[in-house]
């Protein structure tokens, strides 16, 4: 099978982890350990999150003194991509010994007159206590959202419609590379109305939504969502908490998951059923193998219409 894999952004920087290096170096063994039994029988396209990366990186940009302004979202989100992916290449290619791989600086295109852009929703960086989110609010402008631990800055968060290199990596699929790309959902970029001449935009694209759209343009069979829970749950963390084995399209939608965490899991896998009539799943890292095959997760599948 053709499979896009989109990693959380906890698969190389857990909850609660420093941000060093060496912890992200540690993490990524497990994500090949993880994917590499995958690699041997199926093709596969790894995305992954960046959420901790870009907030790490954009707190650095804003308290540089050598800066006159931070750098904006889509080049940190274009740095998060090589970092990442360096990680994930080198070690997939320790694990997969001959395998051709590849990581790839991708673009995403959005709407400039996207909503999104003037609600921002998008989680990224760490926690904060209320009376350090509100000081980092008043003194860098940013916008601060309540998540399920705490508070976090949140930016515009447009909606994909188009990954710029689908060609490209359609053709290094072809010639038996394992692609890394997409990564943080992708670069964010606008296109000129007139002339098609692209500009960066200053938000983070939802990473599983942009892995539904590739994969539904690369004619995936299967979109695999990895994340730190063993599966989709109703009234997660209440004493109602119950596992979700197996669910259509129609049922993700009625969950009522939240928009910080297990919504736009459930609705990208959703979108990937409804458009290409193919398979999803969302579960955790190291049941990979053990998800494809029935085994574990929570397994999305089409509609059934009674006739």
């Amino acid at each position: 099978m053709r499979i896009v894999v989109a990693l959380g952004g906890n698969a190389l920087l857990h909850r609660g982890e420093h941000p060093d290096a060496a912890v992200m170096e540690a993490n990524v063994d497990r994500v090949a350990t993880a994917l590499a039994a995958l690699a041997h029988d199926h093709e596969l396209v790894i995305t992954h999150g960046n959420g901790p990366q870009i907030g790490l990186l954009a707190m650095e940009s804003a308290t540089d003194p050598a800066l006159g302004a931070p750098y904006p979202l889509h080049l940190l989100g274009a740095q998060t991509q090589g970092m990442i992916g360096s990680l994930l290449a080198r070690t997939l290619h320790d694990a997969l010994p001959g395998r051709r791989i590849a990581a790839l600086v991708t673009h995403t295109l959005v709407r400039a007159d996207d909503p999104a852009f003037e609600h921002p929703t998008k989680f990224v960086g760490q926690v904060y206590s209320l009376d350090v989110a509100s000081a980092l609010a008043r003194e860098r402008g940013w916008h601060i959202g309540a998540d399920t631990t705490g508070r976090r800055r949140v930016v515009p968060s447009p909606a994909p419609e188009r990954i710029l290199e689908t060609d490209t990596i359609h053709e290094l699929l072809n010639s038996g590379t394992l692609v890394i790309c997409a990564g943080g959902g992708g670069i964010p970029v606008t296109a000129d109305s007139d002339t098609g001449a692209l500009s960066g935009a200053e938000a983070v694209v939802d990473k599983d939504l942009t892995a539904a759209l590739l994969a539904e343009h690369l004619k995936a069979d299967f979109l695999l969502i990895l994340t730190d829970v063993p599966c989709v749950y109703t009234g997660y963390g209440t004493p109602d908490q119950q596992p979700v084995l197996g669910a259509t399209p129609a049922d993700l939608r009625r969950g009522g998951f939240p928009e910080g965490s297990m919504g736009p899991k459930a609705e990208a896998a959703a979108r990937f059923v409804e458009h290409t009539g193919g398979l999803a799943a969302i579960g955790a890292l190291d049941a990979a193998y053990e998800i494809v095959h029935g085994r574990s997760g929570t397994l999305v599948r089409p509609d059934l219409t009674v006739v």
